[in-house]
C-alpha cells in the first residue's frame, strides 16, 4: 500500500483544499506544504527501505482493474524509478515554497499543483501501460491551467501550444499501446508480460511500436524538432511551474524511453540508435547556440534545457551501462540545477519585473548572497568538475564514444560544452559584473523563503558532485543485473 499512499496522498490533499475557504490563503499554503512535505518523506522512506541487492520491482501492488480488457492497477518501484520519484517529490515541495508568493486564485493553484504531483508520481510507478497512459495524460490538464491562468502575457498561447504538442504525441503512444495489446498472446497491458514477448515480435512491428512511443516521449524530452513548445512554456509559466516543467516533466519523456521504448522494441531501438544519436547531437549543439543568442534569462535557461536533455538522449542512444548511468545522473543533476536556476531568475524578476540581461548591471555588488548562489548554479550547469552536472555529461559522452560508429557525432556534440560555458559566462558578466545601474541601487538580497527554496538544490548538486557513488553505484548495479 505504500506506493498507493505515495501516489495519491497529494490528490487527497487537493481534495482537502476544496473544504478550506479561499479567503484563508495562509492555511491553504500551509496545508499544501505539509502534504508535499509528507509525500517527500514517504518517498525518502521508500528509498531507504529498498533492497540494494534486489534488481526487480519492489513494493509491488497489483490488482485487476478492468478484467474484460486485462487492465491492472499495477505499481512497482526499482532503482530507475525511485530516483525519478525522489526528484519529483523534492522539487514539488521546493516549488510549493516558491509558490507562497502566488496571490491570485491561491486555492485553485494549489489544487491543480497537488493533482499534477499525483499524476507525475503515478507515471513513474506504473507498470501497466494503460495505467501509465492515464497518469501521462493526467499531467496535461493541471499543467495547462497552471500555465494558462498564472502565466505571463502570452500564457494562453503557451498553454495551448503545450497542450497540442503533448496531445499530439499521446495519440502515437495510444496507437502503439493498442497495437501491443493485440500483438501479445495474453491481451494485456502488463509491462512485465509484454517485455518477455517483445523480443519475438517481428522487426517491422517493433519499428512501428518504437516510433509510436518515441514520438510521444520526444515531445516531452523535448527532442528536435518537437521542442518548440518548451521555450515559450518556460517563459510564460510562473516560476514554480517552470521548476516542475524542467525538473520533472522533461524527465518523464526520457524515463519513458528508457523504461518502455528500449525494452518493448529492443531490435528496433538498436537499429535506430544512430538516428537517436543524430537527434541528440542536434539537441546539444542547436540548444546551446539558441541559448547563446538570448537576452531573456529565462528563455536562455529554457534553451539550455533542450541542450542538456540532448546529453540524456545521447547516453540512452549508447545503449550500454555507462551511457544509461550517465543519462540517469544527468536527469537528476539537471532537475536539481535547472530548478535552482529558475528559482534564482524568479528572485530577480520579482524585484525588477524584467529578465532582460542588458537591463542589469552591478547586481553582484548589490546582492552578494544571491550572486554566490547564481554562480554555483551556473557553474554546475555548465559542467564544472566536483558539481553534479559534470559527471552526468561525462558518462554520457564516454558511453557514446565507446561505440565506434558514434565517435564523430560525439566529438561534434562536445561543442555544446563550449557554447554552454559561453552563454552562462556572458550572462554572469552582463548581469552581475558589468557597471552598476542606479535603478538597482536598493535591491534587497534573498529573503529567508527564497534561501530555503534554493539552498537544498544547490547542496544536493554539490553532494552528488563530491559523492557520485550515492547515485551511480545502485544504478550501475541495476543495469548490470
Amino acid at each position: 500500500m505504500i506506493l498507493s499512499l505515495l501516489t495519491f496522498f497529494p490528490l487527497v490533499g487537493a481534495g482537502a483544499l476544496l473544504f478550506i475557504p479561499r479567503s484563508k490563503e495562509n492555511i491553504l499554503r500551509g496545508v499544501t506544504f505539509v502534504v508535499s512535505a509528507i509525500t517527500c518523506l514517504i518517498s525518502f522512506w521508500l528509498w531507504t527501505h529498498m533492497s540494494a541487492m534486489h534488481n526487480d520491482f519492489q513494493f509491488v501492488e497489483k490488482h485487476m482493474w478492468v478484467p474484460r480488457f486485462g487492465i491492472h492497477y499495477f505499481l512497482g518501484v526499482d532503482t530507475l524509478s525511485i530516483w525519478m520519484v525522489l526528484l519529483t517529490t523534492l522539487l514539488s515541495m521546493i516549488a510549493i515554497i516558491s509558490a507562497f508568493g502566488i496571490e491570485h486564485r491561491v486555492k485553485e493553484f494549489f489544487i491543480f499543483f497537488l493533482t499534477l504531483e499525483t499524476a507525475m508520481i503515478g507515471a513513474f510507478l506504473s507498470l501497466d501501460l494503460f495505467l501509465f497512459y492515464v497518469f501521462w495524460e493526467m499531467t496535461l490538464i493541471p499543467m495547462y491551467f497552471l500555465i494558462g491562468i498564472w502565466g505571463g502575457p502570452r500564457k494562453e498561447y503557451a498553454a495551448i501550444k503545450f497542450f497540442l504538442f503533448t496531445f499530439f504525441g499521446s495519440v502515437f503512444m495510444l496507437v502503439a499501446l493498442i497495437a501491443m495489446y493485440f500483438q501479445n498472446n495474453a491481451h494485456t497491458f502488463d509491462f512485465t508480460v509484454l517485455v518477455t514477448q517483445a523480443a519475438q515480435w517481428p522487426r517491422s512491428f517493433q519499428l512501428w511500436i518504437f516510433w509510436g512511443l518515441f514520438i510521444a516521449f520526444a515531445v516531452k524530452i523535448p527532442a528536435f524538432p518537437l521542442h518548440t513548445w518548451l521555450p515559450l512554456a518556460h517563459v510564460e509559466a510562473p516560476t514554480p511551474i517552470s521548476v516542475i516543467l524542467a525538473g520533472v516533466l522533461l524527465k518523464m519523456g526520457a524515463y519513458g524511453l528508457m523504461r518502455f521504448g528500449l525494452t518493448l522494441a529492443p531490435m528496433a531501438a538498436r537499429e535506430m540508435a544512430h538516428t537517436l544519436t543524430v537527434i541528440a547531437v542536434i539537441n546539444i549543439v542547436y540548444g546551446s547556440l539558441c541559448a547563446l543568442a538570448q537576452k531573456d534569462m529565462k528563455r536562455m535557461i529554457a534553451y539550455s534545457s533542450i541542450s542538456h536533455m540532448g546529453y540524456v538522449l545521447l547516453g540512452i542512444a549508447a545503449m550500454d551501462v555507462m551511457g544509461f548511468c550517465g543519462a540517469v545522473m544527468q536527469m537528476v543533476a539537471h532537475g536539481l540545477i535547472t530548478g535552482a536556476l529558475f528559482l534564482l531568475v524568479g528572485v530577480l524578476y520579482d524585484r525588477t519585473h524584467t529578465r532582460d540581461m542588458d537591463a542589469f548591471g552591478g547586481i553582484g555588488e548589490r546582492m552578494p548572497f544571491y550572486t554566490g548562489c547564481m554562480l554555483m548554479a551556473c557553474f554546475a550547469s555548465l559542467g564544472l568538475p566536483l558539481l553534479a552536472g559534470f559527471l552526468g555529461e561525462f558518462f554520457c559522452f564516454l558511453g557514446a564514444f565507446q561505440i565506434e560508429a558514434f565517435r564523430g557525432l560525439t566529438a561534434v556534440s562536445l561543442l555544446g560544452v563550449l557554447f554552454t560555458a559561453a552563454f552562462f559566462l556572458l550572462m554572469l558578466r552582463r548581469v552581475f559584473f558589468s557597471p552598476a545601474r542606479k535603478e538597482w541601487t536598493h535591491l534587497p538580497d534573498m529573503n529567508a523563503r527564497e534561501i530555503i527554496a534554493v539552498l537544498p538544490l544547490l547542496a544536493l548538486a554539490l553532494l552528488l558532485g563530491l559523492y557520485p557513488s550515492l547515485l551511480l553505484n545502485p544504478i550501475t548495479q541495476a543495469f548490470n543485473g
